[in-house]
């Protein structure tokens, strides 16, 4: 286990918030300089962090703790109905393990979402070295999963593998089929490889009960939430 208490810490100033109106925000990065590794990133998301590209970061802003570390407990998950038709519906997919890396045919699909999805976002307007510098990393135990229909590439789901679970980084799919809930589809499948792999948790970042974009994760039950240090089951009321 790595002390903590070695690894220094910056905090960007502050800008606006990509998720709430009018609230500025800033994030706390670790030491860039710092040898990390899959093992202190395990250790790290305990305590809320996640990756962008090759750093670790986690909210950190002044008067403000809206964003809130999520992890879904996936032995004792249970489908909704919702879930269990989007399954069906996706179930002439093949999901095959690439190396988590540039390609063309990758940035194609993740510069069509970017475009369509994402167009008011500070994602916007997507490029080649947005996307290695977002998506991949050198230090990390990370994966593309890939949603194929024969040889058409659907969706890419990017995972990092963790000591306790696996953390969904990002996912981005075709735009043109909303039929199928690509994203959704994404994150059942990461939930079932968890069981699959035999670990109790696939980390979904941060959930922000004032945005609407991040609603979604509630979703998925049981859904632990990090507060003042420590996981709860998450309660709605």
């Amino acid at each position: 286990m790595t002390d903590l208490s070695t690894l220094r810490f910056f905090r960007t100033p502050a800008h606006s918030c990509s998720y709430l109106e009018d609230r500025q925000a800033s994030t706390l990065f670790v030491d860039p300089q710092a040898k990390l590794s899959p093992e202190l990133y395990s250790e790290l998301s305990l305590l809320g962090f996640r990756r962008s590209g090759d750093y670790l970061y986690r909210p950190h802003c002044e008067g403000c703790n809206a964003c809130i570390p999520a992890r879904v407990r996936v032995a004792d998950f249970r489908p909704r109905r919702r879930h269990r038709r989007i399954e069906k519906t996706n179930q002439d997919l093949a999901v095959h393990r690439e190396p988590a890396r540039y390609t063309r045919e990758f940035y194609n699909l993740y510069a069509a979402y970017i475009d369509q999805r994402h167009g008011d976002g500070d994602m916007y307007p997507p490029s080649e070295e947005q996307f290695t510098n977002f998506l991949t990393c050198d230090w990390a135990d990370t994966h593309f999963y890939c949603f194929r229909q024969g040889e058409t590439l659907l969706a890419v789901a990017v995972t990092d593998q963790l000591e306790d679970g696996l953390s969904a980084v990002y996912t981005f799919f075709d735009p043109q089929l909303p039929e199928r809930s690509l994203g959704v589809m994404a994150l059942l499948w990461q939930i079932r490889h968890c069981q699959h792999l035999e670990l109790p948790y696939l980390y979904l970042g941060y959930w922000i009960n004032q945005c609407q974009k991040m609603e979604y994760k509630s979703q998925y039950r049981p859904l632990e939430i990090l507060r003042s240090g420590a996981w709860k089951e998450f309660d709605p009321d």
